[in-house]
C-alpha cells in the first residue's frame, strides 16, 4: 500500500537553502545541513533537495554537499539539478541518494532515465515537471528553471516519461511557486487523471488544508512543500517546521 506523503521540497544555490517565488528572487533561507538535522527530529517522511543554478549555469551537482546532506539524513532523499548523464547519477546513488529528480536533461535525452531505471529501478527515477501559464492562460512545460518553453502537451510528455522509465512525477505550477494561495488543483487533478505512476504535487501549498486538498480533491499521492516548512507564516522569519502528518493519514 503506498501511504499519502508530505514531503518538504527544499532549493539549494550557493551550498545554502533559499526559497523562491514563481521560481524567481531566491532568498537565503539557512543551512542545509541544520535543516536536515530538524528535520531528522520531526521525523519526515522524505525530503526533496533541487539545485536551482546547476542546470541555468550547466554546473555538476555538488557533490560534497549532498554526500554531506546523506551522512545527516535519516529519512528517503531525493536530488534534482544538473545531473545530465547517467555517470552523475551513479555519483548521486553511491553516496547514499535513494532517488534522482529528472527534468532539463530529459527534454533532450530520454534515454538518460530509462539507462537509470534499468540499473537502480524506477522507482529511483523522479520525472520532473514544471508547468506554467502562456499568454493565453493555457498551461505550458517549461524547463530549466522556467528560461526554456516546450512543445509537448502535458498529456504527451507524461506518456514520454512513464514508457522511458519514470516511477513517480513531482508537477511544480511555476505560477503559484511560494505564493501560499494553494496548489493549481485543476492541474494536478489533470496529471493524477493521466499518470500511470504516484504523483507529488508541488507548487503554492500555504496551509495544512492545501495539502489535504491536493490529495483529496487533486488525487495526488504526496504533496511537496517548501514555504510552509522554512518560514513561520506568510510574510515572517525563517522556522524550520513541519505539519503534522496524521492530516493525510485517513484520506
Amino acid at each position: 500500500m503506498l501511504f499519502n506523503r508530505i514531503i518538504p521540497c527544499l532549493l539549494l544555490k550557493n551550498s545554502g537553502l533559499v526559497k523562491t517565488v514563481n521560481f524567481k528572487n531566491p532568498s537565503y533561507v539557512g543551512d542545509p545541513l541544520n535543516t536536515v538535522r530538524i528535520f531528522n527530529e520531526k521525523e519526515v517522511d522524505e525530503l526533496i533537495f533541487l539545485d536551482i543554478e546547476a542546470s541555468p549555469k550547466n554546473t555538476e551537482p555538488n557533490y560534497k554537499l549532498l554526500a554531506e546532506i546523506a551522512n545527516e539524513c535519516f529519512m528517503p532523499l531525493a536530488y534534482g539539478g544538473g545531473i545530465k548523464t547517467f555517470e552523475q547519477a551513479q555519483k548521486i546513488f553511491n553516496i547514499g541518494i535513494e532517488k534522482v529528480a529528472i527534468n532539463t536533461a530529459s527534454q533532450s535525452n530520454l534515454n538518460l532515465i530509462a539507462q537509470i531505471a534499468n540499473v537502480y529501478g524506477t522507482q529511483a527515477v523522479i520525472g520532473v515537471i514544471d508547468v506554467k501559464k502562456n499568454f493565453f492562460g493555457k498551461n505550458q512545460i517549461v524547463s530549466n528553471s522556467a528560461n526554456t518553453k516546450h512543445k509537448d502537451t502535458i498529456e504527451e510528455w507524461i506518456k514520454k516519461l512513464e514508457e522511458a522509465g519514470v516511477g513517480e512525477l513531482l508537477i511544480t505550477s511555476v505560477d503559484n511557486e511560494g505564493t501560499w494561495k494553494g496548489l493549481d488543483l485543476d492541474l494536478i487533478k489533470l496529471v493524477t487523471s493521466i499518470s500511470k505512476v504516484p504523483v507529488i504535487a508541488h507548487g503554492g501549498v500555504g496551509s495544512e488544508q492545501h495539502i489535504i486538498d491536493g490529495i483529496k480533491i487533486g488525487k495526488a499521492n504526496a504533496v511537496a512543500i517548501g514555504s510552509l516548512v522554512v518560514y513561520q507564516k506568510q510574510g515572517m522569519g525563517v522556522l524550520i517546521n513541519y505539519p503534522n502528518k496524521k492530516i493525510v493519514e485517513n484520506i
